[in-house]
This record gives C-alpha cells, structure tokens and sequence, in this order.
C-alpha cells in the first residue's frame, strides 16, 4: 500500500484516487448549476441546480460561504472535500478549488500510516508461548439450558406484572375454586349438551 502511494505521488498526482474521482464527477455535475455573486469581497454565492429534479418541483438553491467554509447542502461539512456547487462558485470566479480539499485526503498523509514497515514473522512452531498462570472458569449461570422451554432474556418492567387473580376459574360455570372436571354443576351440563344432542 505504501509503494502504491509513492507510485501515485511520483505520477504527479496530489490527492488519493477516490477524491480524484469524486471531483471529476462535481466538476460535471457543477456545469448544470447557476451561480450568482452575491459578494465577491466576502466569497458568498447563491447556486441553483437546473437539472435532476423531478418535473413539477422548483429548482434547489443553496447559499455558499467560501471564507467561512459553510455550505447549505452540508456535503462539505460532512465529508471536507467540495461538492458540486463549490466548484461551481470557484469556477465562476476563478478560485483553486483544490484548496477547499483537506489534507487528510492527499498522498504525503495516507503514506504516513503505510510509512512504517512490518517485521517479517517467525514460523508460527518458533513462537514462545509463556505458560498460562491462571485458571480461566466458565460462569455456569451464563450456560443455557439444553432442555425445556427457552427461556425468556426480555428486561421486565411494571407492564409484565400481571393483576392479581382469584385462582382457577371452572369453564362450565365460570366460578373460582374448582376446574372442569371437579364441577359440582358437571352433570347438569352433561346432561344438557346430551339432549341438545338428541334434538
């Protein structure tokens, strides 16, 4: 990687390749915008794209404040390299706009982290290895269970608490304290359903 910086300062080239290419596509799409002085002394400017809107929609304007680097599309404030409608306001009064490019975007920074060599390794079987001088133990709480229902890890607050209720409720009668087949009424309803069943 490093060599590949070199190679690319010693073509000439000032910027990384992806900066190259982002600008070559802002100074093609700056040709469709309209830019209007507003103050050459203070270097502010007012842009308005003319293509790539929907029909129907009026063109976006953006105000630009060279001098104070403040962009109302705030590309520049996001990723500090120009957008389109900065190298439309540069080329409208003849402004380097390389210059408005940060300097973590040339060669001579990114070849600084790929400066520095890396030793060559040993084989992995030459390593040393210090012996292990503690113990290392599994927190048996954190297993999970292979059997039975999966338990539930959800955080409960005062929503889970279920009301308070009376017991069981039978399904014949409705009443508490006993289930279906403990029904006092059970052959009552038998009974019932039985002759339902004969009409």
């Amino acid at each position: 990687m490093g060599q590949q910086q070199v190679n690319q300062i010693e073509a000439g080239h000032i910027f990384v390749e992806d900066i190259r290419d982002a600008m070559v596509a802002n100074r093609r799409m700056a040709r469709s915008i309209n830019v209007e002085i507003y103050s050459r002394r203070l270097e502010t400017f007012r842009v308005t794209e003319t293509i790539g809107r929907r029909p129907g929609l009026p063109p976006r304007s953006y105000r630009v404040d060279l001098r104070n680097r403040q962009y109302d599309c705030r590309r520049f404030q996001t990723l500090h390299y120009p957008c389109a409608h900065v190298v439309a306001a540069c080329a409208k009064v003849n402004l380097n706009v390389e210059q408005f490019v940060e300097d973590v975007y040339t060669l001579n920074r990114t070849l600084r982290v790929w400066e520095n060599e890396f030793p060559v390794l040993p084989d992995l079987s030459t390593w040393e290895v210090p012996p292990i001088t503690f113990e290392l133990v599994p927190d048996r709480g954190l297993r999970r269970n292979p059997r039975g229902r999966p338990q539930s890890t959800r955080i409960r607050n005062e929503m889970d608490i279920r009301e308070k209720s009376d017991g069981t409720r039978c399904g014949l009668c409705r009443l508490a304290g006993h289930n279906r087949s403990k029904c006092p009424q059970r052959n009552y309803h038998v009974g019932q359903s039985s002759r339902s069943g004969r009409n």
